[in-house]
């Protein structure tokens, strides 16, 4: 059985692969120890899955997975991972900013008696303030609305036992969010700190819109608190409007005032409640549009060609 296979989702990541691969035979030659490399390509726009094709046709531990299309990041992990031979797995993305010479302080912590050993991150080189500010409060909040430890300032870069792999085959829902999944899955799990690097070339495919995809996706999958807020905003807006009536019939029968100029105070409250009313259906929405995938059980994803 081989040692460690090594998932890389692969998305136009063609000025990466060479230099990647490199680095990545290097330390694990150093390491003495049996590998594979398992690249998927997630439907990229340029020569990367030709620059792979290269790559296996002389060195037999290259494996390839050519994706019919672009499923995604985590579905393109996912991918690599349900052909993973592997006594122990390691995922790392193709931009270098995750260091391969990293993987022999991940694969000596394990040797400790841990499952799953994930990198943390102690700097991240080479990003801007809104994404470092977006990634920090992105990972407290889902840590504090969680009912399950899912480690912050972490990605997916980690060293894993094939025992956790397969808990994770087991585990088909489209929205996937490994670094949750792994954490629900339990076993003795620990961390290698280091410093992030900036991406070697290229651009990344993380778009703020995708960003947000993978956030709903954290949050939906493993919190109900988005559902609990909707019915705590309810009772709170309930009780102000019960607290308005009462006032309106203070001011009509007991004062004065004309109560006809309460015009503004009308308006505000007919768009607060509506304001609260529309963020409740949207939320309710993304669990219902979730649970509408899931129940239709398509595949994840389908394979145009493998070597495996």
């Amino acid at each position: 059985m081989i040692d460690v296979s090594v998932v890389i989702p692969i998305y136009n990541e063609a000025l990466n692969i060479s230099l990647l691969y490199e680095r990545l035979t290097k330390i694990l030659q150093q390491m003495n120890i049996s590998y594979e490399l398992i690249f998927v390509n997630d439907g990229s726009r340029d020569e990367s899955i030709d620059l792979i094709k290269k790559l296996a046709e002389i060195h037999k531990e290259i494996k390839f997975i050519d994706l019919s299309r672009n499923f995604g990041h985590q579905i393109a992990v996912s991918a690599g991972l349900d052909k993973t031979q592997g006594k122990r797995v390691v995922i790392i993305d193709a931009d270098l900013q995750d260091p391969p010479e990293l993987i022999e302080d991940l694969y000596a912590k394990m040797n400790e008696g841990y499952e799953v050993v994930y990198a943390k991150r102690k700097r991240r080189k080479g990003e801007g303030f809104m994404k470092l500010l977006t990634a920090k409060l992105f990972y407290r909040i889902l840590a504090s609305i969680t009912s399950i430890r899912i480690p912050v300032d972490t990605g997916d870069f980690r060293l894993m036992d094939s025992k956790v792999v397969e808990a994770l085959r087991q585990m088909p829902e489209s929205h996937k969010f490994l670094r949750g999944q792994i954490s629900w899955i339990g076993y003795k799990q620990t961390f290698v700190e280091y410093e992030r690097d900036e991406r070697h070339a290229g651009k990344t495919g993380y778009t703020y819109r995708k960003m947000l995809k993978f956030a709903l996706d954290g949050i939906t999958a493993f919190s109900n608190f988005p559902i609990k807020l909707v019915t705590v905003m309810g009772f709170v807006v309930s009780i102000i409007a019960f607290l308005i009536i009462l006032y309106t019939f203070y001011v009509k029968y007991f004062t004065d005032q004309d109560i006809e100029r309460g015009w503004a105070s009308l308006m505000v409250g007919i768009l607060f409640l509506g304001g609260v009313q529309l963020i409740s259906i949207g939320i309710l929405g993304e669990y219902i549009s979730r649970i509408n995938t899931d129940v239709r059980k398509r595949p994840l994803y389908f394979i145009k060609e493998t070597n495996i």
